[in-house]
């Protein structure tokens, strides 16, 4: 058996790829100093839809809360030079990831280097770009959008042969995703607390199923999350250097808190878009 709960489904996993853990370091680390380079001064003199876009998202960021919906900013027909210093501008933050909605689209997601601040750009099955946003928000709303469309039970069948404590661990699912309401403190299910046979992971792991969206967090270590397919239910697992998974967690709640953008962050952002504004912009 595969280390963890979450394994990809056979066939499945080349539709929800995510950058793989250990690679190479996010943009943020290689092009730290781009907007002070003289390409970037060029560009900034010619790129005034860019500059017109910035304020707008500090303003969002000003009034931004936790728990309320974001604000998109459509860039799609922006010209190709804004879009490209716009990448360069916001950087690539902690959190990056995709949510497959419905139609064979698909939404590719990245936080910028400022958190609550969001790149989202939605494909077809073919991989054509049908749209670019910047979104403010604490976490995309494609996220809950693609997760509203899953089943909000747990059902299975009996316990297969050398079982130990898979059906405890279903009940208790079931239990807490029935009385779950939005806003709920999280509740978590630590794999490594109490033993899993083979068995009980595979059924679980089939019970439960592949939700649609993959998220990928590397604050402080590397964190992958990803949607079961039942609604509230998450695989939330944590990884060292080696790549090794180091806590296997189940968190039945609406976001895992470790992919969402907190109150402080969006006031943070829009302090440090206004510097960056005031000091490459203007």
């Amino acid at each position: 058996m595969k280390a963890g709960f979450w394994v990809a489904p056979e066939g499945e996993d080349a539709a929800m790829t995510v950058m793989p853990i250990g690679a190479e370091p996010p943009l943020r680390a290689r092009k730290l100093n781009f907007l002070a380079t003289s390409t970037a001064e060029e560009m900034i003199r010619r790129c005034r839809r860019t500059a017109e876009l910035l304020p707008e998202l500090a303003d969002a960021l000003a009034v931004q809360m936790a728990d309320q919906p974001g604000r998109l900013f459509d860039i799609t027909d922006f010209p190709d030079d804004d879009r490209e210093l716009i990448t360069q501008t916001l950087g690539e933050g902690e959190v990056a990831g995709v949510a497959a909605l419905a139609g064979g689209i698909t939404a590719q997601m990245q936080e910028a280097v400022m958190a609550g601040v969001w790149r989202i750009r939605f494909t077809d099955a073919d991989g054509r770009l049908l749209a670019d946003y910047i979104e403010v928000a604490s976490i995309p709303a494609a996220v809950r959008q693609a997760c509203s469309v899953l089943q909000p039970t747990v059902s299975h069948g009996p316990a297969p042969a050398g079982a130990m404590n898979v059906m405890p661990v279903l009940t208790e699912i079931g239990d807490r995703t029935g009385r779950y309401r939005e806003g709920d403190s999280a509740h978590i299910i630590t794999f490594s607390l109490f033993p899993m046979s083979p068995e009980d992971m595979s059924f679980l792991q089939d019970t439960l199923g592949a939700g649609p969206v993959q998220l990928t967090s590397r604050g402080y270590g590397t964190c992958r999350i990803v949607a079961t397919g039942v609604r509230n239910v998450w695989s939330v697992q944590f990884y060292n250097a080696m790549d090794t998974i180091i806590l296997d967690t189940l968190e039945i709640c609406d976001i895992p808190a470790v992919a969402i953008a907190a109150e402080e962050d969006f006031r943070d952002s829009e302090v440090r878009l206004r510097e960056i504004e005031e000091a490459y912009f203007k």
